[in-house]
């Protein structure tokens, strides 16, 4: 099918057999939910990550197939988009659970968030999105929150992780800087005991999942995970991946994006960079249990931590 190299690689890495096995049956799992729903003309997208994800026709209608190595991200992902049901986020128009498919509202112009050259403006889109999404009566009685609770992540699964880079460094945090691992260490549990309104949100909330429609900015590519809301803005702070360090007046723009979503939000600026630091961290961790590279999330969460704030 001549799949990009990068995306053979993180699903191997981060998938081991079961992503083989993912990957050797794929023509043959899209020729049958071609058949399922009747899509033709199936065109891969070009940047592949994680999840195969194709454009496609549905007699007039242009649809987005997606599928994955079954895993309990994309079971909570079908879960987070049902409730979301087009507010504030890509319709999910059908799906087959059992066999980790799903079948997606296509998104025009689908312009990336990361495209607005203006970083103030992406900023206040980027507020005004998330704060659509956001379902703070998750636990609610309603039969269609109460049917769906139990597919979703939980925050605290996800630092729990953190536990494994001791082990797997006899005690010691391997290349990530010691004393910023027991900040973090100390701080998430603080989070967790606090008291606070648990979230359902997003989970990867960046300028790669915010695309343009003509219903307005709308995310992709939910994870569905439950806690608090603040964590959402780390993985917004560190992106576009890859991008931000090299430019110069980033302290700047970093402040600049707290000193908005902090007016806009309403959480202080000290816990948005806490919540910041700790997404990095975490980040630099999956990047080293993965083999898919922790340097950039390391060397970001070094500078949200030392960034003076107002």
């Amino acid at each position: 099918m001549n799949l990009p190299p990068e995306f053979i690689s993180n699903i191997q890495n981060t998938f081991g057999e079961n992503g083989d096995a993912f990957l050797r049956g794929l023509p043959e799992s899209i020729a049958a939910a071609s058949t399922h729903w009747g899509l033709t003309e199936v065109q891969p997208a070009s940047n592949l990550s994680y999840n195969f994800v194709a454009f496609a026709k549905r007699g007039p209608e242009q649809v987005v197939l997606k599928m994955g190595v079954p895993n309990r991200e994309l079971k909570s992902e079908i879960a987070a988009l049902r409730l979301f049901g087009g507010e504030g986020a890509c319709r999910l128009i059908d799906y087959e659970e059992e066999k980790y498919w799903m079948l997606l509202e296509r998104l025009k112009p689908g312009v990336m968030l990361s495209t607005l050259e203006n970083d103030e403006e992406a900023t206040h889109i980027a507020a005004e999105v998330v704060q659509k999404i956001w379902r703070f009566d998750y636990r609610a009685t309603s039969t269609p929150l109460r049917s769906a609770r139990d597919q979703f992540i939980k925050l605290s699964d996800w630092f729990d992780g953190l536990k494994k880079l001791r082990a797997m460094f006899n005690g010691g945090t391997g290349p990530l800087n010691e004393k910023l691992v027991e900040q973090v260490e100390r701080s998430v549990q603080d989070f967790f005991i606090e008291n606070h309104n648990p979230v359902l949100m997003h989970g990867d909330f960046h300028h790669f999942n915010i695309l343009s429609s003509e219903r307005g900015w709308l995310v992709i590519d939910p994870k569905g995970v439950i806690g608090p809301a603040c964590y959402e803005l780390g993985p917004f702070l560190m992106n576009p991946w890859g991008d931000l360090l090299s430019k110069k007046y980033y302290r700047r723009l970093a402040r600049q994006r707290i000193d908005i979503l902090h007016e806009r939000l309403g959480f202080e600026r000290e816990r948005i960079r806490e919540w910041g630091v700790a997404h990095a961290v975490l980040s630099a961790w999956w990047g080293i249990e993965d083999n898919t590279g922790w340097e950039y999330s390391r060397a970001f969460a070094e500078m949200l931590a030392d960034l003076e704030l107002k």
